[in-house]
């Protein structure tokens, strides 16, 4: 029986002592993506809006690097980083976009209330390229260079500090 106790104990104290460990750890935000250097798998998704074609992995591999946004008129963060969407256009970033599950209405009103700023809309109903390149939400932004690799990952909405970020990686990947 003290046998038994004293083991009880040693176990609570060890577990403790991982507890304690675990949490005077840094916390580290940065997700590193498995894409990172690999190709666009191959797709090819209808156009989402009738102003703007679909898209696919062969246009992704025509020479040009290129932002390609994933987001949703339902997203409330993609709301939040039109504004940066449109200032990354402006600084002649060509940016696609791959609508997530979205009704064509949806995504037509989500696009004249919050600008336009996509080349090529794609719409991925099943969210089959999404998880396929690697994302796990909306909104995310990825730098795909002129042979269709992916060179980086933006995960979550683009702030206004992340635009120089998102422009030198546009450049890096055009290199």
């Amino acid at each position: 029986m003290r046998w038994t106790l004293w083991g009880v104990v040693v176990l609570f104290a060890a577990l403790m002592t991982l507890f304690a460990w675990q949490l005077s750890r840094p916390k580290d935000d940065f997700v590193e993506s498995t894409m990172i250097g690999k190709p666009v798998p191959e797709f090819t998704l209808e156009a989402a809006a009738a102003d703007r074609p679909g898209l696919s992995s062969v246009d992704l591999a025509d020479g040009t690097p290129k932002l390609m946004n994933i987001f949703a008129s339902w997203c409330v963060p993609c709301i939040a980083e039109a504004p940066q969407l449109a200032e990354l256009e402006r600084a002649g970033a060509p940016i696609v976009g791959v609508a997530i599950r979205d009704t064509p209405e949806d995504l037509v009103a989500f696009l004249q209330r919050n600008g336009n700023p996509f080349t090529r809309i794609g719409a991925d109903n099943l969210s089959e390229i999404q998880f396929a390149i690697g994302s796990s939400g909306v909104p995310e932004t990825f730098v795909i260079d002129g042979k269709g690799i992916i060179r980086y990952q933006h995960i979550g909405d683009i702030r206004e500090e992340d635009i120089p970020v998102l422009l030198a990686k546009l450049k890096e990947a055009g290199a």
